[in-house]
């Protein structure tokens, strides 16, 4: 069963599934990401991998009234640390910025950590995207001094941030929907 979650700003957020694939990868494609970025070598098979290849992975996707997805993040285990679960690919279409669909999508994530047992949210800024750090550590995210298992390489080693979590932090699903 898919639940969607529905929130004042007008999106639908609901877990990704395997059929979701296709429109997480546009969503990445879309967002304008640096054409340096290592998002534009990024397949659907490494989606498979990254969101459904271990347990205790997977993502969202924030979708709009129309249905079409317009935002998307992933998780899944950090591989150095059981107690930290990782964020990634948190991309928004540029006609859905300024309405809160990325902090939401964060504030999922951040509640998947909580339900399941993680203490911290870790996630990695590019050295192309550093732009987006300030919206990062407004939602209390901190850089730590650590390596991040998953980057590439390619633009450098990237800017790890992290944030505990608490169940506190967990949002509460009032308006879910089968």
């Amino acid at each position: 069963m898919t639940w969607t979650f529905h929130y004042p700003d007008g999106f639908a957020y609901r877990r990704v599934t395997p059929a979701d694939l296709p429109a997480f990868l546009a969503v990445m494609q879309g967002a304008g990401m640096d054409p340096r970025s290592a998002w534009h070598q990024t397949t659907i098979s490494d989606l498979e991998q990254s969101l459904f290849g271990a347990p205790q992975s997977g993502g969202f996707l924030a979708l709009s009234s129309g249905g079409e997805a317009v935002g998307c993040v992933g998780f899944r285990p950090d591989l150095t640390d059981p107690r930290t679960l990782t964020l990634n690919k948190l991309a928004t279409l540029p006609e859905a910025r300024g309405h809160g669909v990325a902090r939401h999508l964060v504030s999922e994530v951040e509640g998947v950590a909580v339900r399941e047992g993680f203490r911290r949210v870790l996630l990695a800024v590019s050295q192309v995207n550093l732009s987006v750090q300030p919206f990062y550590e407004g939602l209390g995210y901190r850089p730590v001094d650590e390596p991040y298992a998953f980057s590439s390489g390619k633009n450098g080693r990237p800017v790890v941030l992290a944030k505990a979590v608490t169940p506190a932090a967990a949002r509460p699903h009032k308006e879910a929907q089968p």
